[in-house]
């Protein structure tokens, strides 16, 4: 690409100069001058390199829509198509989403809220519409349960929590710990399913105390909670199918680095433009 750049700009500038500014031997330059042209195969080769460590970084998760966001970003210009037939000709595919049980019992006497979304999922500021869900993790030692909190406009895990039971506290330290890190503004919209954690007393005391604006889904829908119902399917397809956690510690570790690392800061959301919910929440705060 230096040599390139070289050759393009050396009717304007002295070639001896560009070659210093970009650190590069003019011996090299001419060798590579006088070589000619790589030719398509070799530059098939070189963005099958590039392609290979994004879907490693991925842990195999990338199709080709993120793998071509992915290079665009680093500054490759190259279609969508061709990104496409160099990962079907080099078995580059993203693997497929396996269903998983629910956690959610909404078989309680406790009341519940208006579904203020009506899958209207759509936010354009941070911390106004917040998600929230329950899932399992498998694990050696037994069950190992994840409450999490999704923000709407950015896509990023806000607040998430553990545990090995499925009481209401499980879901209060998840909003709690959204809560702590973002100081949203009161009104905000916090969606859930109608389970019992959700309606429980600790929780809409949480709710009330930083008013928050309740709201659940309608019974046993679960699309009315889609966003966040993506979120686990992403997080069993690329994590947890794919690994066996000797104990419930290991399992947390690994979640905590998927969620905090890979998800919030490396993984590109292509309902967002492609950006990772850190990109995106950057921008929306730099506009706002």
């Amino acid at each position: 690409m230096k040599y390139r750049f070289i050759a393009a700009e050396r009717a304007r500038f002295a070639v001896r100069m560009l070659c210093r500014l970009l650190g590069v031997a003019v011996s090299g330059f001419y060798a590579w001058l006088n070589r000619g042209p790589p030719s398509a195969r070799q530059l098939d080769a070189e963005l099958i390199g590039r392609i290979a460590t994004i879907f490693r970084a991925s842990r195999g998760s990338y199709g080709s829509p993120r793998v071509h966001a992915e290079l665009r970003a680093q500054g490759v210009g190259v279609s969508r198509k061709r990104v496409e037939r160099l990962m079907r000709a080099s078995n580059f595919s993203a693997s497929v989403r396996r269903r998983f049980p629910r956690t959610t019992d909404s078989r309680h006497e406790r009341p519940v809220a208006p579904n203020l979304l009506e899958q209207k999922f759509a936010a354009d500021r941070p911390d106004t519409v917040w998600l929230a869900d329950i899932s399992y993790i498998p694990t050696r030692e037994g069950w190992l349960y994840l409450a999490a909190v999704k923000d709407m406009a950015t896509r990023e895990i806000v607040g998430w929590s553990m545990a090995d039971h499925l009481r209401a506290e499980l879901a209060c330290d998840a909003l709690l710990m959204a809560i702590r890190r973002r100081q949203p503004l009161r009104g905000l919209i916090a969606h859930s399913d109608r389970g019992v954690q959700y309606a429980s007393e600790p929780y809409q005391a949480i709710l009330a105390r930083h008013g928050l604006r309740c709201s659940m889904s309608r019974r046993g829908n679960c699309l009315d909670n889609a966003p966040i119902e993506s979120f686990f399917g992403t997080l069993k397809n690329e994590l947890v199918h794919r690994t066996i956690f000797s104990s419930r510690e290991a399992a947390r570790r690994a979640l905590f680095a998927w969620i905090e690392t890979w998800y919030n800061r490396g993984r590109r959301h292509s309902s967002i433009g492609f950006l990772t919910p850190a990109q995106a929440y950057s921008q929306m705060a730099t506009a706002a």
